[in-house]
């Protein structure tokens, strides 16, 4: 089998990126030296690029597995194959004017800019996702049915719809308005940045965090279909062992059932008897959410609950499936 070409992120998600890998048992080395990082796995062939390209190499079959942002996936409009939300690198892409402005929504905003026979303009490294969210606000529908904004680059120009003006930014986007830009659309962690420069956010456009994508016929291949699924297993389990505990609990043979019965969450648990015959060891996997939930009934039911935070949880029969509802213990 070729090896498996993995695009991981340079930039934001980069130091993150490398945390959860360590999480998951690989190890990376040398990403401060070169793009082609080394990893302790010979099936695989890391490769660090933007993660703003790396929904476009996937999709093109130049990588067959990458990490890269929601956000990103969606602005390429990336034909991929989401395998999983990895969780971390969390962000917001939101709509953000100056502090001066007195209208509650963006599509009173531009309303306003327009009937006063200007231009709206507005910047961002989102051009399609922009695109999108203006044609969608009522305001724009009336005034210029499905004529698509202008967008602005250095090298060239799209769309019908001068009014509207969307101008490609390549950083410092928060710097733009008002001089430059009528407003911004901009990722954000807590808003501290857009604050900073005399900005308010008006509305969130999505909300987006570090994924892992896949190649479609990669997914098609069985010997990469196989390696790609160890790979999920792997990255999955930190996932969920941030959000699972681990706990023993003893109790005795008379309560046994009826702590499994009260209980559906203690699923498949591990028994095991302890030296006074009448108890046993109940040990199992529960999602974090539930052991408030949980916590009275074992309480009247059992003795010695010890919780330990695991550091990885290889759900392997749940690769390619959905959990419903954790603590009533259901799936779908």
């Amino acid at each position: 089998m070729d090896k498996i070409k993995f695009a991981i992120p340079k930039g934001s998600l980069e130091k993150a990126t490398a945390e959860f890998f360590s999480k998951s048992g690989f190890k990376i080395g040398g990403t401060e030296r070169t793009y082609r990082p080394s990893i302790n796995d010979p099936q695989i062939e890391l490769k660090v690029l933007r993660p703003q390209e790396i929904p476009v190499f996937v999709s093109e079959g130049l990588q067959d597995l990458g990490i890269t942002g929601e956000d990103w996936v969606k602005e390429n409009r990336a034909d991929v194959e989401v395998l999983q939300n990895l969780e971390y690198g969390k962000i917001r892409l939101v709509i953000a004017v100056p502090k001066t402005c007195e209208n509650a929504t963006m599509g009173e905003f531009m309303e306003s800019i327009w009937s006063q026979g200007k231009n709206f303009r507005i910047s961002t490294e989102y051009l399609n996702i922009a695109s999108e969210y203006l044609k969608s606000t009522p305001e724009y529908k009336k005034r210029f049915g499905d004529a698509d904004p202008m967008l602005v680059t250095p090298w060239w120009k799209k769309g019908d719809n001068t009014r509207a003006k969307i101008f490609l930014s390549f950083g410092a986007t928060e710097a733009k308005p008002p001089e430059n830009s009528d407003a911004i659309m901009d990722v954000t962690e807590t808003g501290t940045t857009i604050e900073a420069n005399n900005l308010k956010i008006i509305d969130t456009v999505m909300k987006s965090s570090a994924i892992l994508i896949a190649n479609k016929k990669a997914m098609e291949d069985p010997e990469k279909r196989e390696k790609i699924h160890d790979i999920l297993a792997l990255l999955k389990g930190v996932v969920d062992g941030s959000k699972r505990i681990h706990i023993f609990v003893n109790v005795k043979k008379t309560n046994l059932q009826r702590l499994l019965t009260e209980l559906p969450a203690l699923k498949n648990p591990t028994i095991s008897p302890l030296a006074d015959e009448n108890w046993v060891s109940v040990n199992t996997v529960i999602e974090k959410d539930c052991l408030i939930e949980l916590l009275p009934k074992i309480r009247k039911l059992a003795q010695g609950l010890v919780v330990y935070e695991p550091r990885q949880v290889l759900a392997l029969d749940e690769i390619g499936k959905r959990v419903e509802n954790p603590c009533k213990g259901k799936a779908k």
